[in-house]
C-alpha cells in the first residue's frame, strides 16, 4: 500500500513509519524540522500550518505513486495551562496545527481517494478528545474538533468505499511531553494553585506511559484490516475504564472523579 503519514520526526509518527515500512508498505512522511532518516521511508518537508506545503506533499506522493491508499493524520502539538491565562495566539495555534492541519491535508487527499473509489483515513484524536481535561483545555478542544469532523466525514465518504478511523491514545512516553508549551505566568500559578500539581501528575502519567512501538503495532493491524472499527482507544485498562465511566455516570459524578484524579 501507498501510505502518507504526517509528522514522522518522532514519537507515534516515527514508530508508525518504521513499522509500516517493515510491513512492506511504501511509506511517505512529512516533517518540519531536521531529523534522523529511517531507511526505506520517503521524507517530505511540509508544515501542517501552510496550505501550499500540504498540497505539495500530497502531490509529491501522487507524482511518484499515482495513488494514496492510506492517509494517517498524526501531526500535532500540545499547549497546557489555565484557560484564562492561555493567549489567543496559543488558542489559534493549537487549533491550526491539530485540527486545521488535518483539514488541510484531507482537502487534497479526499478527491484522490474518491476518484480511486477506495482509501483509508486514520486520524489521531486522544482520550482528551472524549473528555475535557483540566489545564489541557485547548488541546482537548482541538481533539474534540477532530472527533466531530471525522464522525461527519465517515458518513459522507462511505459510498465511495473510503474508511475513516479515529485513534484515541491515552498516555504514552514520547517527546510530546517535553515539547508541550505550558503557561508559565506566575499569576496563573497564584490564581490556580492546583495547576502545578495537575501538570506534574499529567507529565508523570505521560513519561511512565506506554511506548510508541505498542501503538505502531496496533496501527499495523488496522491498516491491514479491510473492515476496521471506527474508533480505537489505545491506552491502559484504567484509561479505557475512564471513557466507559464517562459514558454511564452522571456528569457531576464523573467530574468529581476527574477533579480528584487531577488534584483539583
Amino acid at each position: 500500500m501507498i501510505i502518507l503519514i504526517t509528522g514522522i520526526s518522532s514519537g507515534f509518527g516515527r514508530a508508525m513509519a518504521e513499522q509500516l515500512s517493515a510491513d512492506g508498505h511504501t511509506v511517505y512522511g512529512t516533517h518540519r524540522n531536521a531529523t534522523d532518516l529511517l531507511p526505506g521511508v520517503h521524507y517530505i518537508k511540509a508544515d501542517a500550518q501552510k496550505d501550499e506545503e500540504c498540497q505539495a506533499a500530497v502531490q509529491q506522493v501522487l507524482d511518484a505513486e499515482g495513488r494514496i491508499d492510506v492517509f494517517i493524520n498524526n501531526a500535532g502539538m500540545g499547549i497546557g495551562g489555565p484557560l484564562e491565562f492561555s493567549s489567543l495566539e496559543d488558542a489559534r495555534k493549537q487549533m491550526d496545527v491539530n485540527w486545521m492541519g488535518m483539514v488541510r491535508f484531507l482537502h487534497w487527499v479526499l478527491p484522490v481517494m474518491r476518484r480511486q473509489k477506495s482509501g483509508k483515513i486514520i486520524c489521531f484524536s486522544s482520550i482528551g478528545g472524549l473528555m475535557g481535561l483540566p489545564f489541557q483545555g485547548l488541546y482537548s478542544a482541538s481533539k474534540f474538533a477532530i472527533e466531530g469532523y471525522c464522525e461527519a466525514l465517515r458518513m459522507e465518504v462511505r459510498a465511495h468505499n473510503i474508511k475513516v478511523v479515529v485513534i484515541e491514545p491515552g498516555d504514552f512516553a514520547t517527546s510530546f511531553t517535553a515539547k508541550r508549551k505550558s503557561v508559565a505566568n506566575p499569576e496563573a500559578h497564584e490564581a490556580y494553585p492546583s495547576y502545578a500539581r495537575s501538570l506534574a501528575s499529567i507529565e508523570h502519567d505521560e513519561t511512565t506511559g506506554l511506548k510508541p512501538d505498542f501503538l505502531a503495532r496496533r496501527i499495523s493491524k488496522i491498516v491491514k484490516n479491510p473492515r476496521p472499527r471506527y474508533r480505537y482507544i489505545i491506552s491502559t485498562l484504567e484509561q479505557r475504564l475512564s471513557v466507559f465511566l464517562k459514558a454511564i455516570l452522571p456528569p457531576s459524578w464523573f467530574e468529581a472523579i476527574l477533579r480528584s484524579y487531577y488534584k483539583l
